[in-house]
């Protein structure tokens, strides 16, 4: 049974002829034990989904379901107020009470559901222990780095053994080292603890390594659904393939097409690529990813032949620029070594060499 089903939800910011469409007809479901990351540029619409199913926002059209319990039906009217819904919350702020404990921020959601405090504070201990955050009870949110305000935020949405956690950008208010480590963590303790867990965010690295499967919108749309494999290797949309990897555009001209097959011209070079998506007209958009593009000082074959421009070191590789001379072509690619100036031959293998 889903733990999570969305079914053709619209909302508006605004009413009448100022009405303003940010969800137009998203439809999803979330397993239970799975994590599903809504990933999209700003203003695709993904906390607008988290926060309709949270219950802070309000739909129009549409229907929320939680196990087996509706919490919104646009037809009937029907909206079930947020405190209800019994969901794990992580804001992108953390939102921690600056007076309260560690320990106090925690049990907060319990009390207000006026459990026993022998409870409480079995609950609250258990929580804490399995974050490793059991010896900073009695601490207060600014006594704590960014990391352990983080795993906090977490605890709290976790004390009352939520059907589904919602997170909100849970790592982007950490540097990069710590989003790296806390990346790791977070994915352990959702596999550890068998959560199910709804999360926005907007960087493609962070969906690819924490969620089962990834719901990419675009505005106000789902534009391709999968696992994170399946849409990064296996993009069905431009769009797909351009957020969910770093990729090299080229200006070509579209020569033949059979079938997948492609035969594209290049600066005058014809090269074999591979038909994506459901593109049949002339007009055509050929994209390789970074990482695909094999460098070689001497000639071969679906190569493009282009002067060095600029190297740029990344620690595990060097990552170069390639121009033609008059500038048109530009292509990225990655190498072990610092290459000297010159000219290369930039190989694209056909399968890789998509064209929209």
């Amino acid at each position: 049974m889903n733990e999570l089903t969305v079914s053709d939800l619209h909302l508006d910011y605004g009413s009448g002829a100022h009405a303003n469409p940010i969800l137009k007809g998203v439809s999803m479901h979330l397993h239970k034990g799975e994590v599903v990351a809504l990933l999209g540029p700003s203003g695709s619409g993904k906390t607008t989904l988290l926060r309709a199913v949270a219950g802070l926002e309000s739909p129009k059209l549409g229907c929320i379901d939680i196990g087996e319990r509706r919490v919104f039906d646009g037809a009937r009217n029907y909206e079930m107020p947020a405190e209800q819904r019994n969901l794990g919350l992580v804001f992108q702020s953390y939102a921690l009470w600056p007076h309260k404990t560690v320990a106090e921020n925690v049990a907060y959601g319990l009390k207000l559901r006026r459990m026993a405090s022998a409870e409480i504070a079995q609950r609250v201990g258990e929580v804490l222990k399995q974050l490793g955050l059991g010896h900073l009870g009695e601490r207060y949110p600014h006594q704590l780095s960014g990391g352990q305000q983080q795993r906090v935020a977490i605890a709290r949405a976790l004390v009352y053994n939520p059907p589904v956690i919602l997170l909100d950008e849970p790592l982007s208010n950490l540097d990069a080292k710590l989003r790296e480590e806390a990346r790791a963590f977070l994915r352990e303790l959702i596999v550890r603890l068998g959560l199910s867990a709804l999360m926005v965010t907007h960087d493609q690295d962070e969906a690819m390594a924490i969620s089962d499967r990834i719901l990419l919108l675009n505005n106000g749309k789902i534009e391709q659904q999968g696992t994170p494999q399946s849409m990064y290797e296996t993009p069905d949309t431009l769009f797909t393939a351009e957020f969910m990897g770093s990729n090299n555009r080229l200006p070509a001209k579209l020569l033949q097409r059979e079938g997948s097959a492609v035969r594209i011209e290049v600066g005058g070079v014809v090269l074999q690529a591979t038909a994506r998506g459901a593109n049949s007209g002339s007009e055509i958009a050929p994209l390789i990813r970074v990482e695909d593009v094999r460098v070689s000082s001497t000639p071969v074959d679906n190569a493009l032949q282009l002067g060095l421009s600029t190297c740029m070191y990344l620690g595990d590789r060097w990552e170069c620029l390639f121009k033609s001379a008059a500038g048109e072509i530009a292509l990225r690619a990655h190498s072990k070594y610092r290459l000297q100036p010159g000219s290369y031959w930039l190989q694209m293998p056909a399968d890789r060499l998509w064209v929209f």
